[in-house]
């Protein structure tokens, strides 16, 4: 049930704890899933008690003292445990100063919201803004709608004070068109999470499918105007391109983007006009998690 601690760069030392650590127990069958495939299900068969994962935690607290998140997933999808209420109430009773964070697919937002408000970090996955792209990358279980997520996650949203993050997972040839993004643009937009997390397969993945280029991730994201990260182990040196000051005001304005981006993007003359920008306090750094972005206010443009 407990597993790590594993580092990770966008929430920090992580404990994990795993709902369904005896089977795989997902409502999707995502083609990239590093788990393998699976035909989707609507609950978790034969769920540990809650008495049994607060048990295994405690031990876990008390050997890795140094962690700084308790992360809640699952060999499948977490929120498909049962008594998932519960168990939140109970690890907020023996966190301390640690902070609780959930992986989720999003496809429960509409009845699981209690439960999720719970938690200092919800992150859920969010791959299409389109029925069509949905179902061929996600693969869900009879009867789960795009439509009802977005509007649950928009629901969600709007009462929940913690930290959100949403997932998006490129895949070739699937959700990798520019056209797709513009319209995932339009629904984030509406969403508004504290911040997206752009990547692609780095693990083996369910099925026959392939991952984008770090260049690529970084194309698509340059359409989303949130603030969003391009997560990728497999990073290329990229043609670096010059921008002006007002033309890197109107980028920030638009989407804070962070500085390793900025190192990928831009040249040298550039980079430099950046830094004389945060000195002199036009463009300033935002921390979302352990996420650090350079950012501005629209009202700077006026600024040439």
């Amino acid at each position: 049930m407990i597993f790590g601690p594993v580092p990770s760069r966008r929430f920090g030392l992580s404990l994990g704890i795993d709902l369904s650590p005896r089977i795989k127990s997902c409502n999707f069958d995502c083609v990239y899933c590093e788990l393998g495939g699976g035909k989707p299900t609507p609950s978790i068969p034969n769920p540990p008690s809650v008495k049994e994962i607060i048990a295994e935690v405690k031990k876990g607290l008390k050997r890795f003292s140094e962690v700084e998140v308790l992360t809640v997933t699952a060999n499948g999808e977490p929120t498909l445990y049962p008594h998932l209420l519960e168990l939140v109430k109970e690890l907020s009773k023996i966190k301390h100063n640690k902070k609780l964070l959930i992986l989720s697919n999003g496809s429960t937002i509409s009845t699981v919201q209690e439960a999720l408000k719970e938690f200092d970090i919800v992150k859920l996955s969010l791959d299409c803004a389109t029925p069509r792209c949905f179902k061929k990358i996600d693969r869900p279980l009879k009867g789960i709608e795009l439509k009802e997520i977005i509007e649950g996650i928009k629901e969600f949203r709007k009462t929940y004070k913690g930290l959100l993050v949403i997932e998006v997972l490129v895949v070739k040839g699937i959700n990798d068109k520019e056209e797709e993004f513009k319209r995932l643009n339009e629904v984030l937009k509406e969403i508004a999470p504290d911040r997206v997390d752009v990547g692609t397969l780095d693990r083996p993945p369910a099925y026959l499918v392939e991952p984008v280029s770090y260049e690529k991730l970084l194309h698509l994201a340059s359409f989303l105007e949130v603030p969003a990260t391009v997560i990728s182990k497999k990073k290329v040196d990229l043609p670096k391109k010059e921008l002006s000051t007002y033309e890197l005001l109107t980028l920030l304005s638009k989407r804070p983007i962070t500085l390793e981006e900025a190192q990928a993007l831009f040249n040298e003359t550039t980079l430099q006009r950046l830094q004389e920008l945060l000195k002199n306090g036009k463009v300033f750094k935002k921390s979302v998690g352990k996420v650090e972005f350079l950012t501005t206010s629209a009202d700077i443009l006026s600024v040439r």
